[in-house]
C-alpha cells in the first residue's frame, strides 16, 4: 500500500489499494464510530480497519466527520458522510477506484451516519453506493428489550453490559440536542417502514455476540428484508461492542475477511449521480 493522505480539505483521508492490485479497484467509504461525540482518523476502528481493506485491494476513504457537541449537531456529521461519498465519486477516475463498486460503512454510531446517509441518498443526496457494511450499528434511541439469551449473556458478562436504554437515548439526545421523539428518520434509521427502504443497496451487517446494540441492527435488517433488500446479518461470535477497534483480537480480522468476501460478490450499480442534489435541503459539501 502507498501512503495513506488527506484530501478534500482534510474531510478524508485516503488509504490507496495496494500497488499491486489491478485498477479500477473497489471502494469503501469509511465512517468510524464514538458514540457521535468522540473517535478520529487514527483509532484502530478507523486506520487499522482502511489499512486491513487496503491491503487486501480496497481502496478506502475514511472520514473525518465532524463529532457532536459545541453547537454541532445532527444533521452536520451526516453531511460530511454524505460529502464524502459525492467526493470519492467525483474523484473516483483520479483515485483509481470503479464508480460502480463504491461501498459505504461505518461502525456503531459510524454504521448509524452510513445507514442514515443511505436513506438520505435515496432522495436524491448523493450518488447510492454499491453496497452497505454496517458493523455493530446502533440504530435506534430507544431500543426492544434483549431477548433472554442475550439477557443472560448481558447478565454473565457485566463489563459488555453497557449500552442500556437510559444511555443509549442520552447518547441520540447530545447529538440531536433535543429529545428523540421527533427526531428526523436519518438521524434514528432503526425507525424506518419497509416503504422508507426502498431502494436500499445490499447490506453486509456483522454484529458483536454480548451487546445490546445489536438488538436495533436486527431490527433494521428485518425492515431491510421486509422490504426485498438483500440483507446478509451476522453475529460474529464472540465478541463485545467495537471489536474492530481491538485488532488484536482475531473476530477483527474475521470481520474483515466476511467484508471482502461479500464486497467480491457484490454486483456494480450503475454510476448516475442523481440530479436532485438539493432535494435534500440538510445535505452539504464541507470541501
Amino acid at each position: 500500500m502507498t501512503a495513506p493522505y488527506d484530501d478534500a480539505d482534510g474531510l478524508v483521508r485516503v488509504y490507496p489499494a495496494d500497488a499491486a492490485t489491478e485498477r479500477p479497484t473497489p471502494a469503501l467509504v469509511w465512517a468510524h464510530g464514538g458514540g457521535f461525540v468522540a473517535g478520529d482518523l487514527d483509532m484502530p476502528e478507523a486506520d487499522w480497519v482502511s489499512r486491513a481493506f487496503a491491503a487486501r485491494g480496497v481502496t478506502v476513504v475514511s472520514i473525518d466527520y465532524r463529532l457532536a457537541g459545541g453547537g454541532c449537531r445532527y444533521p452536520e456529521p451526516s453531511d460530511d458522510v454524505l460529502a464524502a461519498w459525492r467526493w470519492t465519486s467525483a474523484h473516483a477516475r483520479h483515485l483509481g477506484v470503479d464508480p460502480a463498486r463504491i461501498i459505504a460503512g461505518g461502525a456503531s454510531a459510524g454504521g448509524n451516519l452510513t445507514a442514515g446517509a443511505v436513506l438520505r441518498a435515496l432522495g436524491g443526496a448523493a450518488p447510492i453506493p454499491a453496497g452497505v457494511l454496517l458493523a455493530y450499528p446502533t440504530l435506534l434511541a430507544v431500543q426492544p428489550a434483549p431477548d433472554p439469551a442475550l439477557r443472560a449473556m448481558l447478565d454473565a458478562n457485566p463489563a459488555a453490559d453497557r449500552f442500556g436504554p437510559a444511555r443509549v437515548r442520552a447518547m441520540y439526545e447530545d447529538y440531536l440536542g433535543g429529545p428523540v421523539d421527533d427526531a428526523p428518520l436519518p438521524a434514528v434509521p432503526g425507525r424506518a417502514t419497509p416503504a422508507d427502504v426502498a431502494g436500499f443497496p445490499p447490506v453486509l451487517m456483522v454484529n458483536g455476540e454480548a451487546d445490546e446494540l445489536r438488538v436495533s441492527g436486527e431490527a433494521f435488517a428485518a425492515t431491510l428484508a421486509a422490504a426485498g433488500v438483500p440483507v446478509i446479518v451476522v453475529t460474529e461470535p464472540g465478541t463485545e461492542h467495537g471489536h474492530l477497534n481491538r485488532p488484536e483480537e482475531p473476530a477483527a480480522s474475521a470481520t474483515v475477511e466476511r467484508a471482502l468476501d461479500w464486497i467480491a460478490d457484490l454486483p456494480p450499480r450503475p454510476t448516475s449521480v442523481p440530479a436532485a442534489a438539493g432535494a435534500d435541503a440538510g445535505a452539504h459539501d464541507r470541501t
